[in-house]
């Protein structure tokens, strides 16, 4: 499989962004798709994942402020991130069946 985010960007704390991150090199509906995120010297931590049938997670410091979704037919997954802060800022991956896409990168100014 093959991941490839977009989206990223420069935004002012308490904007949105929309990440984007399609898949491809399947023929089936991906099970599980999420996103996870890292700074420098910290470990990648999950943000959010979704399920092909929609259940959700979110790591407590997002919830209320992102969310994920997808599109099944189009092995797509999006994460909408409101309310920005600028510990938010890291560099943000798509995973799926244990890959990583090569991550895209969001900063929020203070």
């Amino acid at each position: 499989v093959q991941l490839q985010a977009s989206g990223g960007g420069l935004v002012q704390a308490g904007g949105s962004l929309r990440l984007s991150c399609a898949a491809s090199g399947v023929i089936f509906t991906i099970p599980v798709m999420g996103w996870y995120r890292q700074t420098p010297g910290n470990q990648r931590e999950l943000v959010a994942r979704i399920i092909s049938g929609g259940s959700t997670n979110y790591a407590d410091s997002v919830k209320g402020r992102f969310t994920i979704s997808r599109d099944n037919g189009k092995n797509t997954v999006y994460l909408q991130m409101n309310s920005l802060k600028p510990e938010d800022t890291a560099i943000y991956y798509c995973n799926a069946i244990d890959v990583f896409g090569q991550g895209t990168l969001v900063t929020v100014s203070s």
